[in-house]
């Protein structure tokens, strides 16, 4: 399906994605993979997970990514005493007007950072389901919609940490990718160390696009071309999650859909207006690692089960020749 170009040329793409991503850059030394990875999520319309160990950017890459667009953001900071109605909104009953009125919660805005989101129980965990899918919140039975565009980042550490719940295949399903900081090199740390001792680089940081010009930006991504060629290859690294034996869960429909979006928005950052195959490959692990499932037996003390089948499975899916021309 070929999509009409908005009104945005391709070097007024280039020119205000980079200016995004040394924005960032600003803050976050040493990361352009997971710098790249949070740009992609956002022009791609999808949700992204950060998850490592505390002390190593999550929240900074976050909250760098919000202060370089010009856009309404809401921190929430998720705790065990934390309420699906402090996500969501609530209604209250006005004495005055004898009616109730729906007070927002903070998942109104167009880009929400749910902080450390698996120190919060399932049940809050899961008031974000409807709002990450279909970009709005029914609450008693009234719907409002978010607004336009939506992009939740959400931190969480690993699962060994104390305190943590594992949030649900369902919730996980929702994020168009799960990245990794990282520790930084010794040269990026002793820098760090010199530069923030008495300057906190999140206060110079000023926004570098609006929300108009990020809707113009989603536009050219989405109207980048996509060969049925591309599409038979998303559909065979897809399928051939759900049948390897090493997996006991396989990416879902919307886990193509995904690899898909994510994959012209990369395209689109390298200055091209159709997708190759190794933009699929590139993006696999980040758009399908966290949705995936070990088989039992699979797993081994300081492996990694579920990439390491995925990197086979790249291996052994052919590579359609139609799409290197």
């Amino acid at each position: 399906m070929k999509h009409t170009k908005p009104e945005i040329t391709a070097e007024q793409f280039a020119a205000q994605t980079s200016a995004i991503l040394a924005s960032i850059g600003e803050v976050i030394d040493g990361k352009p993979d997971a710098v790249r990875n949070a740009l992609v999520c956002l022009l791609a319309e999808g949700h992204l997970l950060i998850e490592d160990v505390p002390g190593v950017g999550k929240t900074m890459l976050a909250r760098a990514l919000a202060g370089s667009v010009d856009a309404t953001v809401r921190r929430i900071q998720f705790t065990p005493d934390l309420l699906p109605s402090d996500v969501t909104g609530v209604s209250v009953y006005n004495p005055i007007d004898r009616e109730f009125e729906f007070k927002r919660g903070a998942v109104f805005a167009q880009i929400v950072i749910a902080d450390e989101i698996n120190r919060s129980s399932p049940k809050t965990q899961s008031a974000l389901l409807e709002a990450m899918e279909e970009g709005q919140v029914t609450v008693d039975g009234h719907t409002h919609p978010l607004p336009n565009p939506f992009l939740v980042v959400a931190t969480q550490n690993p699962l060994e940490m104390e305190g943590t719940y594992a949030l649900p295949e369902a919730q996980r399903d929702r994020f168009m990718m799960r990245i990794s900081m990282g520790y930084p090199d010794a040269a990026a740390e002793a820098l760090m160390l010199r530069q923030r001792d008495s300057v906190n680089p999140l206060a110079a940081i000023t926004p570098v696009a609006d929300a108009a010009a990020i809707a113009r930006m989603i536009g050219w991504a989405r109207a980048v071309h996509v060969s049925p060629a591309i599409e038979e290859y998303a559909v065979a690294l897809s399928q051939a999650t759900r049948t390897d034996p090493n997996l006991h869960l396989g990416a879902s429909p919307r886990a193509t859909l995904q690899l898909v979006r994510a994959a012209k928005v990369w395209a689109a950052l390298d200055g091209r207006e159709f997708v190759i195959p190794d933009d699929l490959t590139a993006l696999l692990i980040p758009v399908f690692a966290h949705r995936l499932l070990p088989a039992r037996g699979v797993h081994r003390a300081g492996t990694q089960p579920v990439e390491t089948a995925l990197s086979q499975i790249v291996e052994r899916v052919r590579v359609p020749l139609v799409a290197r021309t």
